[in-house]
């Protein structure tokens, strides 16, 4: 997490995902929102593909992300070469304290003291909105899933969509008790009212904020996909626009784009294509109606770098930001984004925000999973997540290597215990006469056996040891 984060007091405790997955698996309004709304995303996401190659789809999306990362560094020089020759000023940004400073400048310079923002999974990596607060420049979403979370003072609980966790009651009643909007479940009325809210403010803002979905090297085009008009809304209102993204969102060609998007749209909403794509190569020029006066990209690395340097999770960065493997996981259908503590949830999250925090903060996530293997499956990508939540499990007892100078005691997150109990383990199995020695008294002596083996029983038996072992068994029959 980000300098800038860590300031907010916004940021929750990773190490506490425990019990608040507990408290999310006993709350029935939350198991009931979450299985309702994956129900149907899984449904959709099927529909979706029907009559279509899907696992040849899936290949090429995975061949297009792992080119363009196998070419990372020229293409982002590329990219910044053909954004400066559009208009567009381009920043680097090592991390999310210095993105945000960028931003603030930005801002600073142009006297604002407002920002309009649409949907960016790294401006919320960033914690952007807190850090421009705390600058006295008001930032709000509009997004109507991010407003809603904002009106709630909550983090978005699912990357596509931040309000999952509500229900029409429940955002009635934070609307009515915000805005004054008349308490009713009617969705077309909600939504209604919240676009006239948001509407004098798109028209006011100094500044818009937006994300990036692709950036295309060879032609310097910022790509955005939405549904809500508000991103387009974002980017051409206010007279100046800040694009925000992760150093890997970069593509090749637009022919690249096509055959992501197809992927994006199905796997995230079930839809063919999305009600709006937005392509932005640079501010307004002389002849337009319409457009920002200045366009600035601002380009993050937050721990990417990293993470590029790795071979195995170098796969981590093809990830364009579908969720369709939240909206498949059992353990994230049954306790929700906010037990995560994370930016981002669900399975890629597991496996994204440990590079980035560091296994010492976030070793608790690997092990949120049943290695049921269903997001690798859906993955538009083809992440291999199972594999590297496994690695990412043995590193966390054995050491962070992504962040060796964040790790204690020399990588070691097994207590005393454990270690001693493992080294024994090896050392009877690594001896036949201390092996055959070991097991026949355990035979003799299971009527000690504890009923309790620790958290494993909480939820099972516990098993019970044999009264003979193999050995004698075989030498009873003769063999």
């Amino acid at each position: 997490m980000s300098e800038a984060a860590e300031h907010t007091g916004h940021h929750i405790d990773v190490k506490q995902f425990h019990p608040r997955a507990q408290a999310a698996i006993q709350n029935p309004k939350i198991r009931k929102n979450f299985r309702s709304a994956m129900d149907g995303l899984m449904s959709k996401r099927k529909a979706a593909f029907e009559g279509w190659d899907l696992e040849t789809l899936r290949d090429l999306g995975a061949n297009i992300r792992m080119r363009a990362l196998a070419n990372l560094p020229d293409l982002l020089e590329q990219l910044e070469k053909k954004l400066t020759e559009n208009g567009v000023k381009v920043h680097w940004a090592i991390d999310g304290d210095e993105a945000c400073q960028i931003v603030r400048d930005i801002c600073k310079a142009r006297d604002a003291k407002t920002v309009i923002k649409g949907k960016s999974m790294v401006s919320e990596e960033m914690e952007l909105n807190h850090y421009l607060e705390e600058q006295g420049i008001e930032a709000l979403e509009s997004d109507l899933g991010e407003y809603i979370v904002q009106l709630a003072d909550e983090t978005p609980s699912h990357i596509i969509m931040p309000a999952i966790h509500k229900n029409t009651g429940e955002i009635s009643q934070l609307l009515h008790d915000k805005t004054g909007t008349d308490l009713s479940n009617d969705v077309e009325y909600l939504t209604a009212s919240a676009r006239l809210q948001l509407r004098e403010k798109f028209m006011n803002a100094d500044v818009g904020v937006s994300g990036v979905n692709f950036a295309v090297a060879e032609t310097g085009t910022l790509c955005l996909v939405e549904n809500e008009g508000n991103g387009r809304m974002t980017t051409t209102v206010p007279p100046c626009h800040i694009a925000v993204t992760g150093i890997e969102k970069v593509v090749p060609t637009m022919e690249d784009v096509t055959g992501l998007l197809a992927l994006l749209t199905r796997s995230a909403t079930g839809q063919h294509i999305t009600t709006y794509f937005n392509m932005i190569s640079g501010p307004r020029k002389a002849e337009e109606l319409d457009g920002p006066e200045e366009v600035h990209l601002v380009l993050v690395d937050n721990g990417r770098s990293s993470i590029y340097q790795d071979d195995e999770l170098l796969d981590t960065l093809r990830c364009i930001r579908c969720g369709a493997c939240m909206n498949h996981c059992p353990v994230y259908t049954r306790v929700g984004g906010h037990a995560y503590g994370t930016t981002y949830p669900g399975p890629i999250g597991k496996i994204l925000m440990p590079h980035l925090i560091g296994l010492d903060e976030g070793r608790h996530l690997p092990t949120a999973s049943s290695l049921c293997g269903a997001c690798g499956e859906v993955c538009p990508v083809k992440i291999p997540i199972p594999d590297l939540l496994v690695r990412l499990r043995q590193e966390s007892v054995d050491g962070d290597k992504l962040h060796p100078a964040k790790v204690r005691g020399h990588g070691a997150k097994r207590s005393t215990m454990e270690a001693m109990i493992w080294k024994g383990w090896a050392w009877m199995h690594a001896s036949p006469g201390f092996y055959r020695f070991g097991t026949g008294a355990a035979s003799k002596l299971r009527a000690l056996q504890p009923a309790s083996a620790g958290a494993w029983t909480d939820y099972r038996s516990a098993p019970k040891l044999a009264a003979k072992t193999l050995h004698q068994r075989m030498k009873e029959r003769g063999q």
